[in-house]
């Protein structure tokens, strides 16, 4: 066998080989503000150990059940990545989670991070990172850890990939959906901010056949570029509706409308016995909805099924409590409008009447 103290030196170091230590070290310092303005009760340590605390005595639950939500971006990163703007992109990371974890009922307490690159750039992960603590601080909940990696030859030029984690609680009592879900109860949807988090493959072929420049005027929004507009970070949820089941407002079940849109994420929360009908003529589908169906030659269907036509989250409510939702949700800054009711299934769990403003 060798001896390692007589086999000749190359001076290599792990820098070389196109990992800078330092340089995760100066990002770590860098987000430590970001991360401090997130913290929340149950949540007071500083990121850099092994793992995070929480502490749910501390956030005043009695009686709770955990509930743990991961996800990603997708190819919207594509369009941070190609136009330099990296500051909203953390938003819809954790718009992603905390608007599942709420759909359960659950408040958001802790979420973390994990950004993987082929070359760190420190000011790029300030940002990113920036925009992960700004969605924390509209979830209420606390960036509490996360990782970095920097991975050469596993990830090409400005490439970077983003995954978020989160954890929230509920009472035992407080879970959705709830039991008594049933016939006659009201859907509200609450509006969209515009393509959120979903279907950027098709969005992204849909502007390569429109032959658009990212920084060309986007032709369905004054005052923005193309890559701003759909860059517009996916609308967070979680406190309006948090509000509103804390008021006592008889919300029955919650829909998070992204990937499947309408057709696939609604029955997920009702009982085989139920199906949503929805009026589409009461949906208000943002401008940039009619511009993706009309340059891409969409189908209605194909829309309802790829994206949320301007319906990011949509709430069964008991009947006489759907004045009080809207009002509620309204206070609190949100759109809000009845779009159907949940009828007796006798066919489909999704059916629809009238027709989407394309």
């Amino acid at each position: 066998m060798s001896d390692p103290q007589n086999l000749p030196s190359n001076g290599l170091s792990y820098k070389q080989a196109g990992v800078d230590i330092d340089a995760g070290n100066a990002l770590v310092e860098a987000i430590k503000p970001a991360v401090r303005s997130t913290r929340r009760p149950g949540a007071d340590g500083e990121i850099g150990g092994f793992g995070g605390l929480f502490d749910l005595k501390a956030a005043g639950f009695v009686d709770p059940v955990l509930v743990a939500a991961n996800d990603g971006v997708g190819t919207k990163l594509k369009i941070a990545i190609d136009t330099g703007k990296h500051d909203t992109i953390g938003q819809d990371l954790v718009a992603m989670c905390v608007n599942d974890l709420v759909v359960q009922g659950a408040e958001p307490l802790f979420f973390l991070d994990y950004l993987a690159t082929g070359k760190l750039d420190v000011e790029q992960g300030k940002a990113i990172v920036e925009g992960i603590a700004h969605g924390c601080r509209l979830a209420g909940c606390a960036l509490i850890g996360g990782e970095t990696a920097e991975m050469p030859g596993m990830y090409h030029g400005n490439d970077y990939d983003l995954a978020g984690f989160a954890v929230g609680a509920a009472e035992r009592n407080g879970l959705l959906p709830r039991k008594d879900i049933a016939a006659g109860d009201v859907l509200v949807a609450m509006a969209s901010s515009g393509v959120h988090s979903n279907g950027y493959s098709l969005v992204r072929k849909i502007v390569e056949l429109s032959g658009l420049a990212w920084d060309a005027p986007a032709p369905f929004v004054t005052g923005k570029t193309l890559a701003e507009a759909l860059l517009e970070p996916t609308r967070i949820y979680v406190k309006p509706l948090l509000s509103a089941l804390r008021d006592g407002i008889g919300i029955k079940a919650l829909a998070h409308i992204t990937g499947g849109g309408f057709i696939d994420n609604i029955p997920r929360v009702l009982p085989d016995a139920l199906a949503a009908d929805i009026d589409l003529g009461a949906i208000t589908p943002p401008p940039v909805f009619r511009w993706l169906s009309q340059v891409g030659g969409m189908s209605e269907t194909e829309m309802l099924r790829t994206f949320n036509c301007g319906v990011g989250m949509l709430v069964a409510v008991a009947a006489e409590d759907a004045n009080r939702l809207i009002e509620s949700l309204s206070a609190s800054g949100e759109i809000a409008a009845v779009v159907g009711q949940l009828t007796a299934r006798s066919g489909e769990p999704v059916t629809f009447r009238g027709k989407l403003a394309l």
